[in-house]
C-alpha cells in the first residue's frame, strides 16, 4: 500500500470521471477533475446500467438516487421485423441478481453524479473550461497543461502522481498517445436517437429489441418520476440502419436531423403491442449518431498517464456496456491505487484487469454481441415463424449466446452476486 497520499488529476467529467473522482473521494485519494467545456448540461438520452456497474455505484452510496431516477428493468426482449418473439429473459433483481439493472435518462445520471461529486469533494474540485492542451508523464509526476478552447487561453498547469484521462472516444490524451490512429473506426451503421412520453409496453419496464444487422430498434423507458406523474413512461428510443461510407466529421457527431432522414424503413412495424411510426412521429427531436468504436490498444499507461473509459476502449453500444464498464474500470484503478506500492504497480494492476477484458467486449460487440439472435432469425426465417422462434434457433442456442455474452461483459449472475 502506497504510504504517502496519492494526487491524481482526471481529465473529462462524463460519467467515468466523475465515477472515478467518487471512488478517489471514497478512498481518501486526491483528485481534482478538469472537464474540457465551459458548461456541464445534462445531454443525451438513455442508457443503462447493468448489474456489475450498479454494484459498484451502490458501494458508493448511489443506489437510492438511481432508484429515484431510472426505471429497474424487469427483462430483456428481442423481436423480429414482424413483432415475433426471438428471446425474452428476466433481467435485474427480477433475473435473480442482487442488484438492478437501472435503465435511466444518461444527462439525469450525469447531473446527479456532477451534483455528488460537488457535494463530496467541494466545487473547486470539478473545474470546467478544463481541456487538456499537452501533458508530461514521463518523470516522477505527470505534468499537465490545460486550456480553455473557446478562447485558447491556458488557464492552468497541474503536478499530480497520476493523469487519468476520461475524455472519450475522441481522447486529446489518447491521440498524443497514439498520434497516427486517426478517427474512430466507422460501423457502416448510424443510430437516430430520441424519447417521448409513451403508454407502457410488454411489461412496462422492458428493453426490447427488434429488426436485424442492418436495421433495428431498441425501445425502452428511462424515468420513474414521469411515470409516478403520468402512468406513462418516458420511453427512449434509438433506430438505426446500415448507412455505408467514411467515419462522419466529429462536428456532425450527436445532430439534429428530421425524422424523414430515417423514419421510412420503419414504417411497416406497426404490431398488437407497439406501434414504432407512432412512436418515431410524436417522439420529440431526433439526434443523429454514427456507430463507431476504436481498435483495442496494445497499452493503456505511459509513465504517470493511463486512460479509463472510452478513452480506452470505446465500443458500439451494443449490450449495454459502455458507461458500466467505464464504472468497473474506476473501481479496479480505485483499488489499485490504494493496495499496491505505487503508482506504477497500481498501473500494471489495473491493466492487467482492465484491458484484455474490455478488448474481447469490444470484438465480441463487432460480431453484434448478444444482438445476433436478431441476426439470425433474419437469416433463417425472414418471413418471420409460423408458430414460435424454435422453428429457427433452438432454446439452447438462444440460451448459449446470451450466456456467453453475459460471462464476456463480466455480468453472468455468479460473477455479479459473488462479489
Amino acid at each position: 500500500m502506497q504510504t504517502h497520499k496519492t494526487r491524481v488529476a482526471i481529465a473529462g467529467g462524463g460519467i467515468g470521471g466523475l465515477v472515478m473522482a467518487l471512488q478517489c473521494r471514497k478512498h481518501g485519494i486526491d483528485c481534482t477533475v478538469f472537464e474540457a467545456v465551459e458548461r456541464l448540461e445534462p445531454l443525451g438520452v438513455g442508457i443503462n446500467l447493468l448489474p456489475h456497474s450498479v454494484r459498484i455505484l451502490s458501494g458508493l452510496g448511489l443506489l437510492d438516487d438511481l432508484r429515484s431516477l431510472g426505471i429497474e428493468t424487469a427483462e430483456l426482449a428481442y423481436f423480429n421485423k414482424h413483432g415475433q418473439a426471438i428471446w425474452r429473459e428476466p433481467r435485474g433483481l427480477a433475473g435473480g441478481y442482487d442488484y438492478p439493472q437501472i435503465s435511466i435518462h444518461r444527462g439525469e445520471l450525469h447531473r446527479m453524479l456532477l451534483d455528488k461529486a460537488r457535494e463530496r469533494l467541494g466545487a473547486e474540485r470539478i473545474l470546467t473550461g478544463h481541456a487538456v492542451k499537452s501533458f508530461d508523464a514521463g518523470g516522477p509526476k505527470a505534468r499537465a497543461v490545460f486550456e480553455n478552447r473557446r478562447t485558447g487561453q491556458g488557464v492552468a498547469e497541474v503536478e499530480a502522481d497520476l493523469l487519468i484521462a476520461a475524455d472519450g472516444i475522441h481522447s486529446t490524451v489518447r491521440a498524443a498517445l497514439y498520434p497516427d490512429e486517426g478517427p474512430p473506426r466507422y460501423s457502416g451503421r448510424v443510430l437516430w436517437r430520441g424519447a417521448c412520453v409513451w403508454p407502457p409496453f410488454l411489461t412496462g419496464r422492458s428493453m426490447m429489441q427488434a429488426g436485424h444487422a442492418t436495421q433495428k430498434a431498441v425501445i425502452y423507458p428511462i424515468s420513474r418520476k414521469v411515470f409516478e406523474q403520468t402512468g406513462r413512461n418516458l420511453t427512449n428510443w434509438i433506430m438505426e440502419l446500415a448507412v455505408p461510407g467514411d467515419t462522419p466529421p466529429k462536428q456532425d457527431w450527436s445532430r439534429q436531423v428530421d425524422k424523414s432522414v430515417f423514419a421510412g424503413p420503419f414504417m411497416t412495424w406497426k404490431w398488437d403491442w407497439l406501434d414504432v411510426p407512432a412512436l418515431i412521429e410524436h417522439g420529440g427531436p431526433a439526434y443523429e449518431y454514427p456507430m463507431c468504436d476504436r481498435d483495442p490498444l496494445p497499452r493503456w499507461s505511459f509513465g504517470r498517464v493511463t486512460l479509463l473509459g472510452d478513452a480506452a476502449h470505446p465500443m458500439y453500444p451494443i449490450g449495454s456496456n459502455g458507461a458500466s464498464q467505464a464504472i468497473l474500470d474506476t473501481e479496479s484503478m480505485a483499488h489499485a491505487l490504494t493496495e499496491e506500492a505505487d503508482v506504477p504497480a497500481a498501473l500494471a494492476r489495473y491493466e492487467g484487469e482492465r484491458r484484455e477484458a474490455t478488448a474481447r467486449i469490444v470484438l465480441a460487440n463487432r460480431g453484434n454481441g448478444p444482438d445476433q439472435v436478431m441476426q439470425l432469425a433474419e437469416e433463417r426465417a425472414p418471413g418471420g415463424f409460423r408458430t414460435d422462434v424454435h422453428e429457427a434457433i433452438s432454446r439452447h442456442e438462444l440460451e448459449e449466446i446470451a450466456a456467453r455474452y453475459k460471462q464476456t461483459a463480466g455480468f453472468a449472475r455468479a460473477q455479479v452476486n459473488v462479489r
